[in-house]
């Protein structure tokens, strides 16, 4: 435990602490067993429906210039890449054959998982007047999320890359498992663009008898992922932008709702759950991603983008039920600050 704390001041709103002063799984400690128990019981046919796309999706880097697809290859062994290997080119008494790949994979690439190491703020965490680089519970830059270069000075700073706290690992090992709870905009909103406010949200959720309580997975189909895959890996960023209700990140009812109800995690089939670009704000400086500031850096709520929704969104309305048993924990990775995800609902 630390000796004093790392902060003076918190966020307004956040609930840094909370948890305890060394805390990295943020609202994660709400799914407690007991919780899990009770979502295990939205299990009544017992079929399955995979919530992740094929990873090599969106397909180039339309949508995110820095993002780039996997690239999958052989593992090379003496200058022989094992796919298609026969044993017997060693020794011809053996019969096997042998396949053995590896993948340069860009974490955030497709269906994923942001953890609490992804957005940080410039904030006086310490009361100085100052603002520091700081995360989720007050974690610091370059002590506790290191990275090879301090952009503010330009100057390396002689670290490898790396959350040494936040990391997803600590996400992985709280086996995320709960009750999921889909809310389908697509269905009340099309497939217009619009900024879902809280006067919104509150008409969809008293439409469809739904309830969203401490410890869920809120899950939010736009219609984003059939878009998508009607492009077969060639994505027109601008279409895909200028359509799709999604959550205003800057609405302070929905803020208030997203803190008041205990849910652990937001997860979209979307971009970036959040419509975006943002509303512009009155204040001088303020945050690009709103929902991402207040979920992740300030109340360590995960966000989970690019998932596939509508086949299990439609399966839910035919079968006039929103919630569903969820297994969705990222790799086990230590200090990736991002991950993918092959999300399973079972209903």
């Amino acid at each position: 435990m630390s000796v004093k704390p790392r902060w003076k001041n918190r966020p307004e709103g956040s609930n840094w602490g909370d948890f305890g002063p060394e805390d990295q799984i943020g609202r994660l400690n709400l799914l407690t067993p007991e919780r899990r128990r009770a979502a295990a019981a939205e299990i009544r046919t017992g079929q399955s429906f995979c919530l992740s796309l094929p990873l090599d999706y969106p397909g180039g880097t339309a949508i995110n210039a820095s993002r780039h697809p996997p690239r999958l290859g052989p593992v090379m062994d003496n200058g022989r890449p094992n796919m298609n290997f026969p044993y017997s080119c060693n020794n011809p008494r053996h019969l096997d054959v042998l396949c053995d790949d590896q993948v340069l994979l860009t974490l955030q690439y497709s269906t994923q998982w942001d953890s609490l190491a992804h957005i940080g703020q410039e904030f006086d965490a310490d009361g100085d007047g100052e603002a520091e680089i700081v995360f989720y519970n007050g974690f610091r830059a370059n002590e506790d999320i290191a990275g090879p270069l301090d952009h503010k000075s330009g100057l390396p700073t002689g670290q490898e890359s790396g959350a040494h706290v936040l990391g997803v690992e600590h996400m992985a090992e709280s086996a995320v498992q709960g009750r999921g709870v889909m809310i389908d905009l697509k269905q009340h909103f099309g497939t217009d663009r619009r900024f879902v406010t809280y006067d919104d949200l509150m008409r969809v959720l008293e439409a469809d008898d739904i309830d969203v309580e401490a410890g869920d997975i809120v899950c939010f189909r736009t219609g984003f992922d059939e878009m998508l895959l009607s492009m077969e890996r060639q994505p027109d960023a601008r279409r895909l932008r200028s359509h799709f209700a999604a959550i205003d990140g800057r609405d302070k009812g929905i803020q208030r709702w997203i803190e008041e109800t205990g849910l652990v995690a937001l997860a979209a089939d979307n971009i970036a759950v959040e419509q975006t670009p943002a509303r512009d704000a009155d204040e001088t400086r303020f945050t690009a991603l709103p929902l991402h500031e207040h979920c992740l850096f300030k109340l360590g709520i995960y966000l989970g983008e690019f998932w596939l929704m509508s086949p299990l969104a439609d399966w839910l309305r035919a079968n006039n039920r929103s919630r569903f048993f969820l297994t969705a924990p990222p790799l086990r990775l230590p200090g990736a600050v991002g991950s993918p995800v092959t999300p399973v609902a079972t209903v």
